[in-house]
């Protein structure tokens, strides 16, 4: 694990949630949520941490029927994912691979979904510098 990548929670309604977090803390975020930036003595330097509500009847949390998943940001998702299943943790499915990163899936004995994520450094630099020249 490197850090928590993000922190995602059913809401009643996202879009009224967001506003509020908006109007009151400032917080601007779109329909994925709000990217916080951050600096790292760790090679690139620059990281991110998202904090996004998801509508109440999301299936992405599935098969948990928990309100909140973590979104933990890991190194060498193939090596950690044959780890945590030589130590019997099942996997929910398939690795993801998206142009952003790897995600895989785990159940916390608490039926808490974990997501895990090997961000692709170029690919969220990018992002970041796009985010900073705005």
């Amino acid at each position: 694990m490197t850090g928590i990548g993000g922190v995602f929670f059913k809401s009643e309604d996202p879009i009224k949630l967001r506003k509020w977090y908006e109007e009151i803390l400032g917080i601007q975020a779109d329909e994925y949520g709000k990217t916080f930036l951050w600096n790292s003595t760790e090679p690139p330097n620059v990281g991110s941490t998202v904090w996004a509500p998801f509508k109440q009847q999301t299936t992405y949390f599935e098969p948990s029927q928990k309100q909140f998943m973590i979104n933990f940001r890991v190194d060498n998702l193939h090596e950690l994912v044959k780890e945590l299943q030589e130590k019997g943790e099942e996997i929910l499915a398939p690795i993801i691979e998206e142009s952003y990163g790897k995600f895989a899936h785990i159940v916390d004995p608490e039926g808490n979904k974990v997501e895990l994520w090997e961000p692709v450094d170029h690919v969220m630099n990018d992002l970041v510098n796009e985010e900073v020249s705005k």
